[in-house]
């Protein structure tokens, strides 16, 4: 190789990082937006490069020499031409990005309020206060030190955002960043349009007042998560000097029943006038207003003059505080409830807000607003509205004008009506036209409208109401009518039951047992099928493919610790299943009959039919639980640390983590739409979880000793619960309402399952019995025997 060409070749390796590092600083956003890689990419040119020198030899023709030269000219001079072309747009763009920052109304830069991020993900809602100019001066005898009202009403904003919105509240991360406005240059619609252009991508309110003479004009700037613009709009007038003299004219009115009473007492009238001469001029002020009106006289153009003090601004201040507060939490409301399902907070907390002095404009501002965002929402979450609207209308019915929550109350049931396909058209009343549809569930909605219309005196309303409970009652004595008998106690074990399952024909019911056998049982006649044996160790689980072809069990026995299939029907062992290493806890098998997965310390994913493994799960404590959704899509497992943990079973991945019991998690399953996720735990309780969201709907408390298993049924109506206490529980899936409570164990019920039509319920319990239980609809005998 010519030394010209190795010369130029070394130069280029040696500059091109250089270069390639200069240009990707001074254009690395256009770059990344353009999706602009270097002409043919310089690395590929210095590789190509590397591999000439490699094979030195190769090149020995002066054609290929000269076309490498030019090849390296071409790149550079391309090179050269983008870097040319960002500096202009950079040129161009530089005087663009000054006027902004000219507009620009906060003491933080864009980089500084990006980075806020929250312990679980979610992004806080964040809050700038533009605070108003209030001129205390035009005040007589005005209290020096309230020149600045910013530092009371930012902490007051504060101090209500820390206790109901904080940055930590793991369902409504709020941040509030006092100071960070400019207040004495900005205000009005550049600033919002400069800070809607940076910060788009981050859900933001502006909290924002202007003095306009007497009134202050309260605005606010907002915008949510992808939302293409910003809303921004005056929501009240204040009138704050009428305020602040409404608040002197009621403390000269206290002071007035103190001179009297005094008076009363023999005190010399003139001299407490003396000493409370700053109050005594306010009322003899008020006194003569109050009698020119009486005559006809518009007092208002005559400029009348009341003196403040100290204590009124502090209650002025008050007011604003409120009325920030009240607007603050009702967009935080709305954007949790929007973005991440979280019902409003602000409707328990509107009674503390509704203080004297508080415009009652932002209240009815902030009740429509809420209607807004109902309406906004119907579509996708139509069932909460009727909570929703009627949660704020109780909140509501304190205030003079009762036509707002009225408004609410009318709203809550025509969409409960809505939802439940029931027109008003032939009936008197909305009320009245409930009776069509009403159900057991809707008991609590009916006593929260009882309550409604008590508080407000309608007693037309409530007359309707009772009807509706009346009518609920009735639905609970039929529905009592429905009850849940033993039909047979089996008794083959002689150690405790662990585990039982259900064959999807409704034919057979599985025992497994610590004496290390399995018991296959006719679940219609009670009679013992088979007893499988062999090298199993004490079974810990038992499952049953949805075909009823295959039974996995599950070996919790040190060394036996292992996974057997068998065919249900004919008792063949199939595969033995190795692998794990510690106690298996549990098995199950996907809806479709396609995966088996095993829980120990981890989690093993298995191929049914061919006995393969898949994957494993890692996970750091033992589990105990594991529930698959039916699309296969999702396995949940429980494990004693107390947490649960969702994961794509076909590639492992780990989809999310849910925390919330404090003991550890003994049962999982998962509603047939795929919806509802329930878990029980050692710590005695049931939560129920949203699966999708991982939000916790309820926690069920009734029973008084660790929640050994859980069963839902294939309506996804009823949950059925086994416990230590000896008792099986049945709920309502949906609202979490204790049904039933069944006794008949004498030991901790450890196992509950439920045969496809619901009509059969069998339990294994700790007292070597195996309960059947049937679902009636008028009574039956009890018992009917004891059957080996």
């Amino acid at each position: 190789m010519e030394p010209g060409l190795r010369l130029l070749i070394q130069l280029v390796l040696e500059f091109a990082p250089v270069m390639v590092n200069l240009v990707q600083k001074r254009t690395a956003a256009s770059l990344t937006t353009n999706n602009y890689l270097f002409p043919k990419s310089i690395q590929e040119f210095i590789q190509s490069v590397n591999i000439i020198t490699q094979t030195d030899s190769s090149i020995a023709e002066f054609s290929q020499q000269k076309c490498l030269q030019q090849q390296l000219a071409v790149y550079y001079n391309e090179t050269q031409f983008k870097i040319a072309q960002q500096e202009r747009e950079t040129a161009l763009n530089l005087p663009e990005v000054h006027k902004i920052m000219d507009s620009w109304p906060l003491r933080l830069y864009p980089s500084q309020i990006l980075e806020s991020h929250t312990s679980n993900g979610r992004i806080p809602l964040k809050i700038f206060l533009a605070p108003p100019r209030v001129q205390f001066d035009q005040f007589e005898n005005r209290t020096e030190g309230f020149a600045e009202i910013e530092p009371r009403l930012a902490e007051g904003i504060r101090n209500f955002i820390n206790k109901h919105y904080s940055l930590h509240n793991p369902d409504r991360p709020t941040e509030f960043l006092a100071g960070a406005w400019d207040s004495k240059r900005f205000h009005s619609e550049s600033s919002i349009k400069a800070l809607f252009c940076s910060l788009k991508t981050e859900p933001v309110l502006i909290l924002e007042s202007e003095n306009d003479g007497d009134y202050l004009n309260f605005r606010i700037a907002y915008w949510g998560l992808g939302q293409e613009n910003y809303y921004y709009q005056t929501i009240a007038r204040l009138p704050y000097r009428e305020i602040v003299e409404d608040f002197a004219k009621n403390r000269a009115l206290e002071w007035k029943k103190v001179r009297d009473e005094l008076v009363n007492l023999g005190e010399n009238a003139e001299d407490i006038n003396n000493f409370g001469r700053e109050n005594a001029i306010i009322l003899a002020t008020w006194e003569k207003a109050e009698k020119w009106k009486d005559k006809g006289i518009d007092v208002s153009k005559l400029g009348l003059q009341y003196q403040i003090n100290h204590q009124d601004l502090e209650k002025l201040c008050q007011v604003l505080i409120s009325c920030h507060c009240l607007v603050a939490a009702w967009v935080a409301d709305a954007y949790h409830l929007v973005h991440h399902d979280v019902s409003p907070l602000l409707p328990e907390l509107l009674p503390s807000l509704l203080t004297d002095g508080l415009d009652l404009q932002s209240v009815q501002a902030i009740a429509t607003g809420y209607k807004q965002v109902y309406q906004a929402l119907e579509t996708e979450r139509h069932f909460w509205i009727p909570e929703l609207a009627l949660q704020l209308a109780q909140s509501l019915s304190n205030l003079p004008d009762i036509s707002w929550s009225q408004e609410q109350v009318d709203y809550s049931i025509n969409t409960w009506l809505q939802l439940r396909q029931v027109s008003d058209q032939e009936v008197d009343s909305p009320l009245e036209a409930m009776q069509l549809a009403v159900r057991i569930e809707d008991e609590e909605y009916v006593q929260k409208l009882r309550k409604y219309f008590a508080a407000v005196g309608d007693s037309e309303s409530i007359v309707c109401v009772e009807r509706l409970l009346e009518s609920i009652a009735h639905l609970k004595d039929k529905r009592n009518l429905e009850s849940v008998n033993i039909s047979y106690t089996l008794t083959g074990h002689s150690g405790k039951v662990t585990s039982v399952g259900i064959s999807s024909d409704g034919e057979v019911l599985v025992s497994g047992s610590a004496d290390k056998t399995i018991n296959v049982w006719n679940l219609k006649t009670g009679k013992l099928i088979r007893t499988l044996t062999g090298n199993l160790g004490e079974v810990s689980s038992v499952a049953v493919s949805s075909n009823g072809n295959f039974l996995a069990v599950g070996s919790c026995e040190h060394p036996q610790s292992n996974v057997k299939v068998w065919h249900l029907k004919t008792g063949k062992l199939l595969h033995t299943l190795l692998g794990h290493q510690k106690p298996v806890n549990v098995v199950a098998i996907s809806p479709d009959g396609q995966i088996l997965a095993s829980g120990s310390h981890k989690i093993k994913i298995w191929n049914l039919h061919k006995g393969d493994r898949i994957c494993t799960l890692w996970h750091t404590s033992a589990v105990h639980a594991i529930a698959i959704s039916t699309d296969g899509t999702i396995l949940a497992s429980g494990s004693s640390d107390t947490k649960l943990r969702l994961w794509n079973p076909h590639t492992g991945d780990p989809l999310r983590t849910l925390t919330g019991h404090t003991g550890e998690v003994k049962s999982i399953a998962i509603s047939p739409d795929g919806k509802i996720l329930v878990s029980a735990s050692t710590d005695k309780t049931i939560k129920i979880w949203h699966l999708i969201t991982g939000k916790l709907l309820y926690t069920l408390t009734e029973h008084s000793d660790e929640v050994k298993s859980i069963a839902i049924s294939p309506d996804g109506q009823t949950l059925w619960s086994g416990s230590a206490d000896t008792t099986i529980k049945r709920w309502h899936l949906s609202t979490g309402k204790l049904l039933q409570t069944l006794t008949g164990h004498s030991g901790s019920v450890n196992s509950v399952a439920l045969s496809v039509d619901g009509k059969f319920l069998g339990s294994g319990s700790t007292d070597k019995t195996i309960k059947i239980w049937q679902v009636l609809t008028s009574p039956r005998s009890k018992d009917t025997g004891i059957l080996n």
